[in-house]
């Protein structure tokens, strides 16, 4: 039986390898919301550059985050309609806080709350979480998976030409494959209306000659043998 076969270890121990797809997935989440313009931050919002074998294994991790937090989004509305509108720590509040309806939202917001220290325990970032939860959820919210790609790239690392790859999420930068047609020839009217002209006398001489055909064949059948 082949043990150990599962996953890759990168040369790393567990604990290494945990925290460094830890700060990974972090720092992928938080381009998302990333202002190109400022200092340190991904020249592209949404992707980051690293070696294959650490994207392949970073993108399982990522999506099963986001799995979690778009099937949370439902749960969220519900409860959502069970809540007031009125400003916290007021009079209104408090005393909706007393009231069955706060039991009720809070049992309703109980599993989501549930989802978010989970993704917290996973990433230990709380704008990742943020992040994680109201702008990804959203635009992942019709898709059943395949949140993130991973494109090759053909400059390899510099030290020790390592083969690097961006992982990025979907939707933003997709190619749309377009089927290729022949252009449309358009001509002109003074070039349509000199075609048809021409073709006019053509068309008369062909019939005289079918004329002139037809009435020699009739001739030569009238003669006697």
């Amino acid at each position: 039986m082949r043990h150990r076969v599962r996953g890759r270890h990168l040369g790393r121990t567990s604990s290494h390898r945990k925290a460094m797809f830890r700060n990974m997935a972090v720092s992928l989440i938080r381009s998302v919301r990333a202002d190109p313009e400022e200092y340190g931050s991904p020249k592209v919002a949404g992707r980051i550059i690293t070696t294959v074998a650490k994207a392949k294994e970073l993108r399982p991790q990522v999506e099963k985050l986001i799995t979690m937090a778009r099937k949370s989004l439902p749960i969220q509305r519900k409860a959502d309609e069970l809540g007031t509108s009125a400003e916290r720590n007021s009079e209104q509040w408090r005393s909706w806080r007393k009231s069955e309806g706060w039991q009720e939202w809070n049992q309703a917001q109980a599993p989501v709350l549930a989802m978010r220290r989970k993704a917290y325990s996973v990433l230990r970032d709380d704008e990742a979480v943020d992040i994680l939860f109201s702008d990804l959820a959203e635009t992942f919210e019709e898709r059943q998976g395949g949140y993130t790609r991973i494109v090759k790239l053909a400059k390899p690392r510099l030290g020790d030409a390592g083969p690097q790859a961006l992982i990025e999420f979907v939707g933003v930068r997709d190619r749309v494959s377009t089927k290729g047609s022949a252009p449309v020839v358009v001509k002109d009217d003074e070039e349509a209306s000199a075609e048809e002209q021409t073709e006019e006398p053509a068309s008369e001489e062909a019939v005289a000659d079918e004329t002139a055909t037809a009435e020699a064949e009739e001739s030569s059948e009238e003669k006697p043998e």
